[in-house]
């Protein structure tokens, strides 16, 4: 999230798209329906479902799955048509005004696509997408938003195909509909108003899913709702804990604190990585001091200047191999991953295509699974229907400790890092997942110190020395960052307060650059001095929620990012209700920690670029992805319809498409709308958790939600002769399954060109274990992803329902 969960009060437009808030974050709606009491705020739902948020909306939209974009472009054409965008915003705070190349071309004029593809390579070469710049290397700007070069311009002939029929033809939503939603949205581009969107999986879980989140900060930043209260693009994220996940870079594509994953051929010494990833402006400019700190903190002494503080003992991607989800169980498949180590996922079920993938299970050598109950992937050997002689996986168990029985942060969608004590002992064997991995670096310690073998120096000289019981803790103070040496600020061992102290000489160390300062002591308000992450101070300066005592935000306990945007070009709020930050005459002061540099005036060099991360310090509307600049309609990769309303380019031109044992029963299938015409979707209800793990073995959500079911129209019922809590079979190109056909009006056909399109919802929490069972619902999902991150399009699949 660019703001946070409390912030959600301060909007006077809520737009949810691609989430069920209401019964997957019922968190939200306290402070939603704070807004819509309170502020008169408005609430509009898009969903294909008319869901639990949907019913508490002021205005509810429907259109199909996997349309996303045709619906975002025909909002930014209603808003750059009819004026309604922030202008001096716009102008000055985002790229809008900024000049592109003249050998710029997109899919108006080229049927679908951009300047720059190879269709032998499904990549770009981006060199015409660059910005225009002067002889200092400055990009060259047009404020009055004129000039046919600008972003705003081409962004305006972009989505000038996106006109109301046409999106209306594509996403089945009606016209007037439509037009509502525009019409009401765009009110929060009015300087005192604010509006914020929030999406789930519902948005990211497409072949385009990142340019989906692209158009949302684009509406927003047309809207001038980036970096002020109510406003932002806020991810619902759909773990507890996910965000501190990825903060944490249980990514493919990072390091801890988004920095890049070290590529062989591109990062080859520190030197490079530094060179390669450094730019000569932004705030990322302090990038060797948050890589050289985090190298001290995993091999402290032995991390020197002479050996490029052991940059060479972090390991290298090869730039070639493909290191994200599918991609592992295609490896898997072909044998090239020999073993792997599974905690807190159920993969057995998860997954897309999970029968293909379970047979990627069976392929390795060995597996290991942390786990508090024996899930489908602890014993997908002995599913129903296998033969464990047939399976040559060797399969470890290590008993875990659930959630309440383990101490440590945990980081909300919001960016909150709260600590968490833990409230009971694991029971049994089971330990709790930090006292595995740390008997098990110390182990790998003892075996490379008797057996060092070849390059043992990066295992040996790794800082492990949290104890036998691990001191997490001290864990959280690597974490947070510490000096190595004494010096005039501190002594060695010392805290950090923030990232500001952070040195590229070796003589910080530091886990994590972006939570710096949450294990360092300071005030909860009322007197109380202890680790920022611990407290609990409900203090509220300024009413507006920002509630700075209570646990630490990340980075630097800011609660809203980009929050320079909340001041106009002077620096005084744009609204009193909403003064967020604001300049003093001498420096940044408010409710909230600058984003900006603290005694930098308005009116001085970089005073009016807020967005502080950025090379140009502007918000992108025009802002490169695998598939280009700018957002553009792509089908999903199995879709209904025949033709694309735009182009002839039907799917995203970057995607990768797995076709391991096409056309066998088990295989990578793609399915086809004359034989599979219903379009399907995958959802979570509230009874259940994921895959199960967490809910399916308790007797109360088993009562609540007992087994899988299967959503459809009553008109797509009636097509079918399917009576409500009749058992019904759904098949896609990967599999069958069965369920309890739950026949409701939440659904509703869609009238797409001409022609009707059900669609039905399938829930994907179950598995054959567990007190609550059914088929899995991603027996069914394809194994394909979007076009950057290759999150499985687990959102719009095409099946054919039936009668069991």
């Amino acid at each position: 999230m660019t703001n946070h969960w409390v912030d959600l009060k301060n909007a006077d437009y809520i737009l949810i798209i691609g989430s069920n808030a209401a019964e997957n974050h019922p968190a939200s709606m306290t402070w939603i329906h704070k807004a819509m009491d309170e502020r008169g705020a408005k609430l509009i739902v898009v969903d294909p479902r008319f869901t639990r948020t949907a019913s508490q909306a002021d205005i509810y939209a429907p259109i199909r799955s996997g349309t996303d974009i045709a619906f975002f472009g025909g909002l930014m054409k209603y808003i750059m048509d009819n004026e309604l965008y922030h202008r001096e915003y716009l102008a000055s705070y985002t790229n809008a005004a900024t000049l592109i190349s003249p050998d710029f071309k997109g899919p108006a004029d080229l049927d679908g696509l951009f300047s720059g593809y190879n269709p032998e390579t499904h990549a770009y070469d981006r060199g015409s997408w660059s910005y225009q710049t002067g002889s200092e290397g400055e990009p060259q700007r047009d404020e009055t938003l004129q000039a046919p070069n600008s972003v705003f311009q081409i962004a305006r002939r972009h989505y000038a195909r996106y006109d109301l029929d046409t999106v209306s033809e594509i996403t089945g939503c009606p016209k007037d509909k439509l037009e509502l939603v525009y019409k009401t949205y765009a009110e929060s581009g009015a300087p005192e108003k604010t509006g914020t969107i929030l999406y789930a999986m519902g948005q990211t879980q497409h072949t385009v899913g990142s340019q989906n989140v692209r158009c949302m900060a684009m509406i927003q930043l047309l809207l001038g709702n980036i970096g002020r209260p109510g406003g932002g693009v806020n991810a619902l994220r759909g773990e507890s804990n996910v965000q501190g996940s990825t903060d944490m870079a249980l990514l493919a594509d990072t390091i801890p604190a988004y920095m890049a994953t070290p590529i062989a051929g591109k990062h080859p010494t520190f030197q490079t990585y530094l060179e390669v990833e450094t730019p000569k402006t932004s705030y990322w400019t302090n990038k060797p001091k948050f890589l050289v700190s985090l190298l001290k903190a995993w091999w402290g002494e032995h991390a020197t200047a002479a050996n490029g503080f052991a940059y060479d003992y972090m390991p290298k991607v090869d730039g070639a191999s493909n290191h994200y989800w599918m991609a592992l169980f295609e490896s898997m498949y072909a044998g090239t991953i020999k073993g792997c180590w599974i905690m807190g996922q159920n993969p057995a079920l998860s997954g897309p295509n999970v029968r293909f993938e379970r047979e990627a299970l069976k392929k390795l050598d060995w597996m290991v699974v942390q786990e508090i109950v024996e899930t489908e992937t602890v014993g997908f050997w002995k599913a129903p229907g296998e033969n464990p002689a047939d399976i040559q996986t060797e399969v470890f168990v290590l008993p875990a400790a659930d959630a309440m029985e383990k101490e440590g942060s945990i980081v909300t969608s919001g960016r909150l890092i709260q600590w968490r004590p833990k409230v009971a002992n694991p029971s049994g064997q089971a330990l709790a997942d930090d006292q595995i991995l740390n008997l098990i670096g110390r182990e790998l310690q003892e075996l490379y110190a008797a057996e060092p073998g070849d390059f043992a120096d990066p295992i040996l000289h790794l800082t492990w020395d949290y104890g036998a019981q691990m001191d997490i803790e001290k864990v959280a103070a690597e974490i947070n960052g510490y000096y190595t040496t004494d010096n005039d600020e501190g002594k060695k061992g010392d805290v950090l307060v923030n990232f500001s102290k952070l040195k590229d000489d070796g003589t910080t160390a530091c886990g994590n650059w972006l939570f710096s300062g949450y294990w360092y002591p300071v005030s909860d308000g009322e007197g109380n001095i202890l680790p920022a992450t611990k407290r609990r101070g409900q203090k509220d300066p300024g009413g507006l929620g920002m509630y700075p005592y209570w646990a630490f935000s990340w980075p630097v306990n800011r609660r809203i990012i980009y929050n320079r945007c909340s001041a106009d070009l002077n620096g005084n709020p744009w609204a009193e209700d909403k003064a967020l930050i604001w300049w003093n005459g001498e420096k940044w002061t408010g409710y909230d920690v600058p984003d900006f540099v603290a005694t930098k005036a308005p009116d001085a060099p970089g005073g009016r670029d807020p967005f502080i991360m950025k090379p140009d310090g502007k918000g992108w509307i025009f802002g490169a992805l695998n598939e280009g600049p700018l957002p553009e309609h792509y089908e999903p990769l199995e879709t209904p319809v025949s033709t694309n309303a735009f182009s002839s380019q039907m799917h995203n031109p970057v995607i990768k498409i797995w076709k391991t044992n096409e056309g066998q029963d088990i295989g990578d299938n793609i399915g086809s709308p004359d034989k599979f015409p219903i379009v399907a979707t995958t959802y979570r209800v509230c009874e259940h958790w994921q895959a199960g793990g967490m809910s399916r073995w308790l007797e109360w959500l088993t009562e609540c939600q007992p087994e899988m079911f299967v959503e459809l129209s009553n008109e797509l019922a009636a097509e079918k002769g399917i009576e409500n809590g009749e058992m019904v079979k759904v098949r896609s190109a990967r599999g069958e399954i069965e369920g309890v056909a739950i026949v409701t009006a939440r659904f509703r056909p869609f009238h797409v060109n001409g022609k009707v399109v059900h669609q039905i919802g399938l829930p994907w929490h179950f598995g054959w274990g567990g007190l609550a069972t059914g088929d899995s619902a991603n027996e069914l999902t394809p194994h394909v992803g979007d076009g950057n991150t290759t999150i499985p399009e687990y959102k719009a699949f095409l099946v054919d329902v039936e009668k069991a």
